[in-house]
């Protein structure tokens, strides 16, 4: 039996958090008579998953750093001190880990520059396969750091087939280590169980009709943008609300625009719920506003709840997911009432809405644990 280590210090649930998860479970579910299944957790940030973890078999190591609820987890400074802070303290307790246990496979999906060094120093026989989300900024430094490590790297992971097309005109990966390996968004059980679970609604007279968004109320999810046309949408329909769901430091800020555009009445702020499809499946639509997204999680949760999206043209995810406006609306987020033409456009369309609302749930399908496995399973068992 091969053992694997998942390496991922989560700061926040982001579509990682969720991924690192999904893709343990569905090897221990899956290939648990081939796969031996362990997450490092490196400060504490896996402690409220320990129960979940062990009801799958799936082993936590504790490097014992327990400083997690420390660390500050806000804006692009403080994540990138945190990164640093578990970079410095994790180095050798994670050097010894891997000299003593000597697992099969390292999957590292956050803060990879310390896993690629010390694998790279020491010459481990230990594969490293690396998830790569989103298409990396590179300085000449942060170049020259990929160049000398990526020799090192057994496979690359990419969630989209943009993604990958991109990593291989960089010259920095052997064209064979790059994959397509769709992310683990779907749980069919939890997923069909949540739907069922559905019964309580949105306002008091459950009347209003609503459009959906979630997300981190961050700047990369661009809610602003959303507001502002939303805010444009609202003089010409006054019939459909806004709920926004997330949490994040851009909170306040975004209280001020809706006041500002006097929509106090109509977009909400509806914080963090542990069951979104409650809200997908009773919305207008979905609005992706995002400046990137790769894939966009919940654009492929809402296409499996049979709700229409409307996103952004992100290329790395929803435009590939949406296949270029096939299976659903895209805009250009960096352009003037691009969304609210898109809203408007929405309202008017007829059957077509149907037929690509049918494209978009067959294209989520693949984005099961099941077919996760699959594809890295032959990762694993390839020479």
């Amino acid at each position: 039996m091969k053992t694997i280590f998942y390496w991922s210090p989560c700061l926040d649930k982001v579509g990682t958090y969720k991924s690192t998860i999904n893709s343990a479970l569905s090897i221990s579910k899956y290939s648990r008579e081939n796969f031996s299944v362990k997450i490092i957790n490196v400060c504490g940030e896996w402690d409220e998953q320990k129960f979940f973890f062990k009801d799958n078999n799936i082993e936590v190591i504790n490097l014992g750093l327990n400083y997690f609820k420390f660390l500050p987890k806000v804006g692009f400074l403080g994540s990138r001190l945190s990164n640093i802070i578990i970079f410095v303290t994790s180095l050798f307790f994670l050097l010894k880990l891997l000299k003593n246990k000597k697992p099969d496979y390292l999957i590292a999906h956050l803060i990879t520059s310390l896993p690629l060094t010390l694998i790279n120093l020491f010459n481990f026989k230990t594969k490293c396969i690396l998830r790569i989300s989103g298409f990396p900024k590179l300085n000449k430094l942060r170049k020259l750091f990929w160049k000398v490590v990526s020799k090192k790297i057994y496979k690359v992971t990419c969630p989209s087939n943009e993604l990958k097309y991109q990593l291989s005109k960089l010259d920095l990966f052997e064209e064979s280590k790059l994959i397509f390996l769709p992310d683990p968004i779907i749980r069919i059980k939890t997923f069909n169980d949540d739907l069922k679970s559905s019964r309580f609604k949105l306002n008091k007279d459950g009347k209003r009709k609503y459009f959906i968004s979630v997300g981190r109320l961050t700047k990369q999810k661009n809610f602003k943008y959303l507001i502002e046309e939303f805010s444009v949408f609202s003089k010409k329909n006054s019939s459909i609300d806004l709920y926004i769901f997330g949490e994040g430091e851009e909170r306040n800020d975004l209280l001020e625009k809706i006041n500002d555009h006097d929509l106090s009445n109509r977009v909400f702020l509806k914080g963090y719920t542990d069951n979104i499809y409650t809200y997908m499946k009773n919305a207008k639509a979905f609005i992706l506003s995002s400046l990137w997204e790769d894939p966009g999680f919940v654009i492929i949760e809402a296409a499996m709840c049979n709700l229409f999206v409307i996103s952004s043209d992100c290329k790395n995810g929803p435009e590939e997911f949406l296949q270029n406006g096939k299976a659903g609306l895209l805009f250009n987020s960096n352009k003037k009432n691009a969304l609210s033409d898109s809203l408007d456009k929405f309202l008017k369309m007829g059957q077509e809405l149907k037929k690509m609302k049918i494209l978009a749930k067959k294209a989520s399908v693949k984005y099961t644990l099941l077919r996760h496995q699959k594809i890295l399973k032959s990762i694993l068992s390839s020479n």
